[in-house]
């Protein structure tokens, strides 16, 4: 398959992103030493309530809500809390669609879950339906993760999203004088990628003097038998897929942010089995926005991000961004009465897409992710590369395949978050503020593995 010719442009052109990235740099460094301290979690809500002679005192009641609950990734992410969660923990799920909010509350039983109305776009009102919140849980469009966090700053409550796409990360890094002040915590991007790979990478550098080079790619395989397909199938929001096979995609290579044509540098990867070989390329990736900074002070000087769609898909979003019809830019023609008209495609494509038959899945899902780190650097004045895997079967006693490494962090973080096994404060990525030890340990509980093991990917071929 060929690849779209390379096109570089400097992501740090003005002086005011330069200055900005040096000043998350200094947050992050500065937060490294003080992130994963013993030292007891600071609550932004609940009661304390009187022990009485001879009895256990009882645990603060903590509220967690989930923004976007409703929707594919954030409903992953109530049944986590619904099944793990402990007894003092209550749960909300805050979605503009407050009917479909309260028809997932009352498929719970087990336990009691509320339903918010919240439309995120007007900050006054979410803060005050937030008031009263431990911590939110943003599963929702990255373009609405700084109002979210502006309502949580109001609300004083913690906060964790799936990640902003390199760009709305970048936009969301200065609050974290706010968060500090305050003494609440913002974790950006807490899913699979970026999350569990942040904390991977974590992990490794720790063991390093130097780290030179970070490089993660995720790959998955569908055995689901008899899976109905659609034209553009997808268990995420499609107005992400689109974002990512169509905006360049970031990487940082020679100690310099750049960007190259999405969807270009396809390599060939063996996974091992049971995904086998597939075809990561370069997209739009949080990661790349925060890992050159948080490992400056090693020496970072190469980060990239790939991932592999299905082959179908892959196929589909590149022929759809060679015909122009998932541009964003407005389109003039002549309709059928001779008049100027203007569109934008992707608008035309993602209302057409709507139109379509939901396709229903019968039966439990069969599917298995892989996400990978690759981290080069040296120990002792000795050259290592090491690599860490997440392997990830899905949970099909829930009911959901290899999405539960994404819906399923977010819950984790906010419960470390409230038993006081992250104390770090400010806005800060996965890798700054989640101790990998202990997370890894919540993801084992999940049937999520971690496996570390030497440099044994196997790169098939690289494209021209």
């Amino acid at each position: 398959m060929s690849t779209n010719k390379k096109a570089k442009r400097s992501a740090s052109k003005k002086p005011a992103k330069r200055a900005a990235a040096k000043k998350g740099a200094a947050n992050m460094s500065a937060a490294r030493t003080r992130g994963t301290k013993s030292a007891p979690a600071k609550s932004s809500a609940g009661t304390t309530v009187a022990a009485t002679p001879n009895a256990p005192p009882k645990k603060k009641t903590k509220l967690i809500v989930v923004a976007g609950g409703a929707g594919a990734m954030g409903r992953i992410t109530v049944r986590d809390l619904v099944e793990t969660a402990p007894a003092n923990i209550e749960i909300a799920i805050a979605d503009y669609n407050l009917d479909a909010a309260k028809q997932l509350a009352a498929s719970f039983t087990s336990r009691p879950v509320r339903a918010i109305g919240l439309n995120i776009k007007d900050v006054k009102a979410s803060a005050k339906a937030l008031t009263g919140a431990f911590g939110v849980i943003g599963a929702v469009q990255h373009q609405l993760n700084v109002p979210l966090m502006q309502a949580c700053l109001a609300a004083g409550a913690h906060y964790c999203d799936l990640g902003g796409l390199f760009h709305y990360t970048r936009k969301q890094l200065p609050l974290h004088e706010r968060f500090a002040k305050a003494g609440l915590l913002a974790v950006l991007g807490v899913g699979a990628a970026p999350g569990i790979v942040n904390v991977l990478a974590r992990a490794l550098a720790d063991e390093m003097d130097r780290v030179h080079e970070i490089h993660i790619k995720v790959g998955n395989i569908d055995r689901t038998p008899n899976r109905p397909s659609s034209a553009l199938g997808t268990s995420y929001s499609l107005a992400t897929i689109l974002d990512e096979a169509n905006h360049p995609a970031a990487l940082f290579t020679k100690g310099q942010f750049t960007f190259v044509e999405p969807m270009s540098g396809v390599e060939e990867i063996d996974f091992g089995p049971p995904v086998g070989v597939r075809r990561p390329a370069y997209t739009i990736h949080s990661e790349v926005a925060t890992l050159p900074l948080s490992f400056k002070d090693k020496g970072v000087r190469e980060v990239s991000f790939r991932i592999a769609f299905s082959d179908e898909l892959a196929e589909r979003l590149r022929f759809l961004r060679a015909l122009g019809a998932s541009g964003e830019k407005p389109l003039s023609f002549k309709n059928a009465t001779g008049k100027i008209q203007k569109v934008v495609p992707r608008d035309v494509l993602v209302a057409l897409a709507a139109r379509l038959p939901k396709v229903e899945l019968s039966g439990t899902p069969d599917e298995y992710e892989v996400c990978r780190v690759v981290v080069k650097g040296t120990l002792k004045g000795r050259e290592l590369t090491e690599t860490m895997d997440l392997h990830c079967p899905g949970i099909p006693a829930w009911g959901f395949g290899v999405d539960v490494d994404t819906g399923c962090p977010p819950s984790i973080v906010m419960q470390m978050l409230a038993r006081g096994s992250i104390t770090a404060r400010g806005v800060l990525p996965p890798e700054i503020a989640i101790p990998p030890k202990p997370f890894f340990k919540e993801l084992k509980k999940r049937g999520m593995t971690v496996v570390k093991h030497k440099q044994t990917e196997r790169v098939v071929s690289k494209a021209a």
